[in-house]
């Protein structure tokens, strides 16, 4: 009961940068989340959250979907669903989170200091798609973050700030409506996850708008900085947390 209000809190801001710029909410709820939560909450917790989001903005933007890309990603994603579950649930807990802290921190800072890239060839963009479409999958089965892969293809994709919003929400809702089934398979959608959920939803739905709203109003490429920057500070925490954690075991 006494993260309540951090869950709330956590819920808000990450709807709020989903809404904003299509992806990054499982950044920063997962993290923060894991911080208060067994893994084993967080991440279905993140995930159902995730649906939910991608099915609203879809409602909203959905005349602006790659369609192409947005089947392809999906279809490459699915294998990869079940390993990252295996994954996270055969590697012990903490080393997880030391991990998960170490690709937030060390995609924030590439997210941060990257240069422009030019739109990839069709065929070069046909196998990065697949690529990135598997690991994403992974990442998703495992810590619900599907994020990064897809924003690594949609800058090489062309993709505008329009597009890369609704696009991604046609992939992050079936691929994370997947990566849920399985985690109901395996039992993993315990009563606690659904109280969590029903407490953090309300948050999330101002936060989709006021992030659509934010986002027509600030450059993108500043608020990116920020985030990033945010997302760096998250990394560098869960990684302190993770070895503290180890050092009292």
């Amino acid at each position: 009961m006494q993260f309540i209000p951090a869950i709330i809190l956590i819920s808000f801001l990450a709807s709020f940068i989903r809404s904003a710029f299509g992806f990054g909410e499982a950044l920063v709820a997962v993290p923060l989340l894991a911080l208060l939560l067994p893994l084993s909450v967080a991440v279905p917790l993140a995930l159902m959250l995730s649906v939910s989001i991608a099915l609203l903005i879809l409602i909203q933007d959905h005349q602006h979907i790659h369609l192409k890309d947005a089947k392809a990603l999906i279809l490459s994603a699915i294998p990869g669903i079940p390993l990252g579950l295996f994954l996270m649930l055969q590697v012990e807990e903490q080393w997880t989170k030391l991990l998960l802290g170490l690709f937030i921190a060390v995609f924030a800072l590439y997210s941060l200091q990257k240069p422009v890239v030019k739109k990839q060839p069709h065929q070069k963009r046909t196998v990065l798609l697949i690529l990135m479409g598997f690991l994403s999958g992974v990442l998703g089965g495992a810590y619900g973050l599907n994020g990064p892969p897809l924003v690594f293809y949609g800058d090489r994709a062309g993709w505008n700030a329009t597009q890369f919003r609704a696009t991604l929400q046609a992939y992050f809702l079936p691929a994370s409506g997947i990566a849920l089934l399985c985690f109901f398979a395996k039992s993993l959608v315990t009563p606690i996850v659904c109280y969590d959920f029903l407490v953090a939803l309300p948050a999330a739905l101002p936060a989709i708008y006021l992030g659509r709203w934010l986002n027509a109003k600030l450059s993108t490429r500043l608020f990116f900085k920020v985030v990033y920057l945010l997302l760096l500070l998250i990394g560098i925490l869960l990684l302190i947390h993770s070895l503290i954690g180890k050092l009292a075991w």
